[in-house]
């Protein structure tokens, strides 16, 4: 195929057998051409400008930045930048962040090997790419009334197990107040309690944690 004619690729991920796994399928497609691999936002945003790719895969978990900010960092000199994001999360909230930052395209990454070439052509002809999965997990969610960044402050310390007055004094603020805070964060949620808040918040992405920073038990 004429070089001209090829949809040009740049791959961002972190991990190294994922670039390869990439790279190995994007080769067996005559219209498809990777021209760059990054591994951190800051190379991505540069082989970006270097590159002008018509596709990009991102990784929304980068070491320097998030791959959302990335996205905007990248559309801030390229407005019409075509990104979808290549993702283990599949809460509705991280799908919801990818989207408003601008991503034409979700894929999670178990799905790459089957809809990776689709959704790269897709995704080029001018259209979205959300595969079935990803929007059933927004299915039901939509819309709701979001948590405030000092509700989602307060939920990722007490899925830390962290008590109300332990909170107050990491945020700087009185034990009554974060209680004030916490009572919102169950109704906005229609949480039980404490316990079953931040295993929603988990699913949902609208915290993330790893599982050491994850309490056992969570005070009340």
């Amino acid at each position: 195929m004429d070089p001209e004619h090829r949809i040009r690729i740049l791959s961002v991920d972190d991990h190294d057998l994922v670039r390869k796994g990439i790279a190995a399928i994007l080769s067996t497609e005559a219209d498809l051409e990777l021209v760059a691999e990054a591994s951190t936002s800051e190379e991505a945003v540069r082989l970006h400008r270097q590159y002008h790719p018509d596709v990009t895969l991102m990784d929304l978990r980068l070491p320097d930045k998030s791959g959302i900010e990335t996205t905007r960092l990248i559309q801030e000199h390229s407005p019409d930048a075509k990104i979808i994001a290549l993702t283990s999360y599949d809460g509705d909230q991280d799908i919801y962040r990818a989207l408003e930052a601008g991503v034409r395209g979700y894929l999670l990454k178990e799905m790459v090997h089957t809809e990776v070439i689709r959704a790269i052509r897709t995704v080029h002809a001018g259209k979205r790419f959300i595969p079935l999965e990803v929007t059933q997990q927004l299915h039901g969610f939509f819309p709701e009334v979001a948590l405030t960044p000092r509700e989602v402050e307060v939920l990722t310390l007490v899925a830390r197990g962290l008590g109300n007055r332990e909170v107050g004094h990491m945020l700087g603020t009185a034990p009554g107040t974060v209680k004030a805070h916490v009572q919102s964060i169950l109704s906005k949620l229609d949480a039980k309690d404490r316990t079953h808040a931040v295993t929603i918040a988990l699913r949902r992405g609208i915290i993330h944690l790893h599982s050491s920073d994850v309490a056992s038990s969570i005070v009340d």
